[in-house]
């Protein structure tokens, strides 16, 4: 039976050729550079590792449900370039991780630095899908499969489910309480996800006003697909479409609001940039 897991620590269970018990002893996150910070509750020195899996059994889709997934090469940070404004040619490029704002911490920054001072920047929140039960038994079987001597397992393998409507949902609530910060100050904020977590949005929610991207627009969503060529697997842009902050709100039926000093944020951004944050392309 092939194995619902698509993807551990960053490589396709496709791939024959892979060494899996040294992957599996270093438990690295290739798009982090360091050990996978999932991490399993009752073993915290154990990684999970798992990056996507396949579910559904009409229809089996490979759904991406590690947020750092979406990290591969880079390209989603240059998929933003365009919302960067007042970049120019000679200036910096930065991807600073983690940022306190109004309404919560955004994932990443995008940043634009010119003799060491921000001009410009764009934050970039990643959504992966989220999961019910657990993947440890089927992340086990797989393991067993390519023959690492592996314990008993102790549950069945498809004891896992996708929960969309909460992913949806609490991204949503989480998207309104952020845009309005960066609608107040001319700024972009992107959401990138997985397309078939979009379908599901502008299915379940009012989306009718979420179309093709405007730059004008404060939020901007990126829905990428996670493609196999030959037994691996990459991530590409498949649309993109914008709304503003009232638009959010009507998704929801919700209110917010929030309000920052620009120079706060810069100061933020300052305090963090570094050469080793400086994107290297």
């Amino acid at each position: 039976m092939k194995s619902p897991i698509v993807e551990l620590f960053t490589l396709s269970t496709l791939n024959s050729a892979m060494d899996w018990q040294e992957l599996v002893l270093s438990q690295k996150c290739a798009y982090l550079d360091r050990k996978c910070v999932k991490v399993r509750k009752s073993q915290p020195e154990i990684s999970i590792g798992t990056c996507s899996i396949q579910y559904g059994a009409k229809q089996p889709r490979d759904v991406i449900i590690c947020p750092h997934r979406f990290l591969e090469r880079g390209q989603i940070f240059l998929d933003c370039l365009h919302l960067l404004t007042l970049h120019e040619p000679g200036n910096a490029l930065h991807r600073v991780a983690e940022i306190e704002i109004p309404g919560g911490s955004v994932d990443y920054f995008l940043v634009s630095v010119r003799n060491d001072k921000v001009v410009d920047f764009v934050g970039i929140e990643l959504q992966a899908l989220d999961t019910t039960g657990s993947l440890w038994a089927a992340r086990q079987q797989f393991l067993n499969s390519v023959g690492l001597p592996i314990i008993e397992l102790s549950s069945p393998i498809n004891a896992y489910g996708v929960n969309w409507k909460m992913t949806a949902k609490t991204t949503l609530v989480q998207l309104h309480h952020k845009v309005e910060t960066f609608e107040a100050l001319g700024k972009h904020l992107v959401l990138v996800l997985q397309d078939d977590l979009l379908t599901y949005m502008r299915r379940e929610f009012n989306f009718g006003h979420v179309q093709g991207a405007k730059l004008g627009d404060a939020m901007h969503f990126h829905a990428y697909n996670l493609q196999k060529q030959a037994a691996e697997y990459h991530i590409n842009l498949a649309t993109r479409s914008s709304t503003d902050s009232n638009g959010i709100a009507s998704s929801l039926g919700l209110q917010a609001s929030a309000n920052v000093e620009l120079e706060v944020i810069h100061a933020l951004l300052q305090s963090k940039i570094s050469s080793r944050t400086l994107l290297r392309i």
